[in-house]
């Protein structure tokens, strides 16, 4: 890969955010992986963590000790965040709601805590006055009804609610009625000068979609596509798309969304799996992930590389549900 540009940006932040559980351990293999690959980076490294409240069952902040230590370890800090909108009933929404707590006016890049940090973050052309987000998404949402509004009646009844320009979110290379026409993400990563800016978009336009829809989404669900929704209006609003970096980077070499680690074992290249288990070596980090059942099986007791002969990664199924449906016919699923 290319060697960093001199004049790139190195003091943003970068924030994931985590709970109890799961995003827990994925949010210090986050960390872990940050420190490993992109050791250039200076700006700051937040978990952002949601707060007990009434739209919680139980309280979710990160109660094992050994988790938080290690990520101070790492350099990385807890940002706390109060859920007014979402909470239990639609944890996606964390995102949307903890940006109002990250620090005005200094740029971030988002991810989900289920992603590794592959390449030199800091080689990453940033232009924070243009949001963008992943491009690695497959057409789930909308579903059109066969009599109800397709595509186009869908996406633009959106635009229209919000004041904004529809046409111009086209990818007019593409077909009419195909999904990838239409300005669509995957919510794992986004980036933006402002998080109280995009934030208080993010917010606003999910709850008025939530809420109140417009009449031609009255038989589309929003759960759990809220939050990659409305994610591409707020970014066609502040002037961003997708086209604002260049390709290969991002959910490539850069970086890798891998979402369950029998996934990862099953279609990422070599090189993500050296670095999720060069990361996972040191036994300062062992001893704290081994807590988790699918990090212990899959990475350290030998499941990982079982999966990983199931598969030709030049010669993958299509769709991902094969790919989960050998892996669980096989005894290997975890999540």
């Amino acid at each position: 890969m290319a060697s960093p540009d001199p004049a790139a940006k190195t003091d943003f932040n970068v924030v994931v955010v985590a709970q109890d559980g799961r995003l827990a351990f994925e949010a210090l293999l986050f960390a872990a992986s940050l420190r490993h690959a992109s050791p250039g980076f200076t700006g700051r490294l937040l978990v952002a963590e949601p707060q007990p409240g009434p739209l919680w069952r139980k309280d979710p902040r990160i109660a094992n000790q050994d988790i938080r230590d290690a990520l101070a370890d790492l350099g990385a800090e807890i940002v706390p965040f109060e859920n007014k909108h979402f909470g239990a009933s639609y944890p996606n929404g964390n995102k949307i709601e903890m940006l109002r707590a990250l620090p005005e006016g200094a740029p971030f890049v988002f991810f989900d805590t289920d992603t590794l940090i592959t390449g030199d973050l800091v080689s990453v052309p940033f232009d924070f006055d243009r949001p963008g987000a992943s491009l690695k998404r497959e057409g789930t949402w909308p579903r059109p009804e066969l009599y109800g509004p397709g595509y186009t009646g869908i996406w633009k009844s959106l635009y229209d609610r919000f004041g904004l320009d529809f046409e111009s979110s086209l990818d007019l290379a593409q077909p009419d009625e195909y999904w990838r026409r239409y300005l669509y993400f995957n919510a794992g990563f986004f980036f933006y000068k402002c998080p109280r800016t995009f934030g208080a978009l993010f917010e606003n336009y999910a709850l008025a979609i939530r809420d109140d829809p417009p009449e031609a989404l009255c038989a589309q669900s929003f759960d759990p596509w809220l939050d990659q929704i409305a994610l591409p209006l707020v970014i066609h609003a502040l002037g961003g798309g997708r086209d604002v970096l260049p390709d290969g980077l991002i959910d490539d070499a850069v970086s890798c969304h891998y979402r369950f680690f029998p996934l990862l074992y099953a279609r990422e290249s070599d090189a993500v799996v050296e670095v999720l288990e060069a990361v996972a070596a040191p036994n300062r980090i062992k001893k704290v992930l081994k807590g988790y059942d699918p990090i212990k099986r899959t990475v350290y007791q030998g499941r990982g590389a079982k999966v990983r002969a199931m598969f030709d990664r030049e010669n993958l199924p299509r769709r991902e549900a094969a790919i989960r449906n050998r892996i669980k016919s096989a005894g290997f699923w975890m999540r």
